[in-house]
């Protein structure tokens, strides 16, 4: 399969608006499940329908392999049905007047493949996809995600180099998303095919993909696998965009009396020496631990007085909301709390679990060595 690059592609659609998409460098790998990530109008869509073909950029380059399928300067577009792209749409535009057998093997006779070759894929594609029995019926008589299998068997069927899907399991229930996120993981595994996924979702991109690129207002914030994305955000728009419960956020610039960003600050300044242009502090919820008195806290940990607010149970674990000199901050834990609402406690927090942010948004580096042990606040 091959890789994909985007070499400073721009779109804009005229009439005075902004760039949709704004000098974008991205790479694709073979076999690799990418999931372009990021809120609505961010550009996501935009990227994958130029990369397919559908839109033209306004500027810069795309490479699939060695061949440039988009180059504005150099006058080179290579129409959609010539860059061997499979293209499934968050709707599944599954033909209602053919059988499901007829829909998978459409493509293969719009190629002309010989009869004994079109039959023994489109057999191979339904048999792996679960969607054999279903052969001989039409597309109204299956459900949501059945036809969701019918659209990717159709796509799979002709074998492309890539498979672009922009939001295909929006329209399934929670039950049916679950179930088609593992059937896509385990089609990528099995055809190893180059994917391209289109999510607003941040947990479909983190259990699918094997690299995510998170965009806003067409911009690229971060590329990195969903463990980096998550745990070393690149900046604040990732780190708050990523993240159920969204992640706690100290601003250090505010003037709080004493309160909680001033005691991050003298912990932080007490760590890593001092960083002028600190601007923020981000915690995952999980990260935060809460114990009913000081001696629980290990040493050098940063540690605050709290009193508990609210105990929110989500099924598998628990939303614990705690009051820190007038801030609000959460903890999710797996354990069954032994709080009640209205208890005072300590939260503690790894130095190595803070989030640092400049006056910009920007990650800060915290990799010089440690210095003090961080002081009983």
């Amino acid at each position: 399969m091959p890789n994909i690059t985007l070499d400073g592609v721009q779109k804009n659609y005229g009439g005075g608006a902004p760039n949709a998409v704004v000098g974008l460098d991205l790479e694709i790998g073979d076999g690799e499940f990418m999931c372009l990530l990021g809120p609505s109008g961010c550009g996501k869509t935009t990227t994958l329908r130029m990369i397919s073909g559908l839109e033209h950029p306004t500027g810069g380059t795309i490479r699939i392999g060695d061949r440039v399928v988009d180059a504005v300067a150099d006058a080179i577009y290579v129409p959609p049905e010539k860059r061997d792209l499979g293209l499934v749409f968050q709707s599944y535009a599954l033909w209602p007047h053919l059988t499901i057998e007829n829909n998978v093997d459409f493509g293969l006779r719009l190629r002309k493949v010989p009869k004994a070759e079109r039959e023994q894929r489109t057999a191979d594609v339904m048999d792996k996809l679960g969607i054999s029995k279903y052969r001989k019926r039409y597309p109204s008589e299956l459900s949501g995600g059945q036809q969701q299998r019918v659209a990717l068997a159709r796509m799979l069927a002709v074998n492309p180099d890539v498979l672009l899907l922009d939001e295909p399991l929006s329209n399934l229930d929670a039950r049916l998303r679950l179930e088609m996120r593992a059937e896509l993981k385990r089609i990528h595994e099995e055809f190893n095919t180059t994917i391209v996924f289109v999510t607003h979702d941040q947990w479909e991109a983190m259990t699918l993909a094997t690299t995510i690129a998170v965009m806003s207002d067409g911009e690229l914030q971060q590329v990195g696998t969903p463990d980096e994305i998550y745990a070393q955000p690149a900046n604040r728009f990732v780190a708050e965009f990523v993240g159920n419960p969204p992640i706690n956020i100290i601003e250090l610039a505010r003037d709080d009396n004493g309160g909680l960003a001033l005691w991050s600050m003298q912990y932080i300044t007490a760590k890593f020496g001092e960083m002028h242009s600190l601007g923020s502090v981000g915690i995952r919820p999980e990260a935060v631990q809460v114990v009913p008195s000081v001696d629980g806290v290990p040493d050098g940990a940063f540690k605050a007085r709290a009193v508990i607010t609210g105990i929110l149970p989500t099924g598998g674990s628990w939303i614990i909301e705690l009051d820190v000199a007038g801030r609000k901050v959460f903890s999710v834990t797996s354990l069954s709390p032994k709080f009640s609402v209205g208890d005072e406690s300590y939260l503690w927090v790894d130095a190595a679990d803070l989030n640092l942010f400049d006056v910009d948004g920007a990650r800060m580096r915290t990799d010089r060595a440690f210095v003090g042990s961080g002081e009983e606040i």
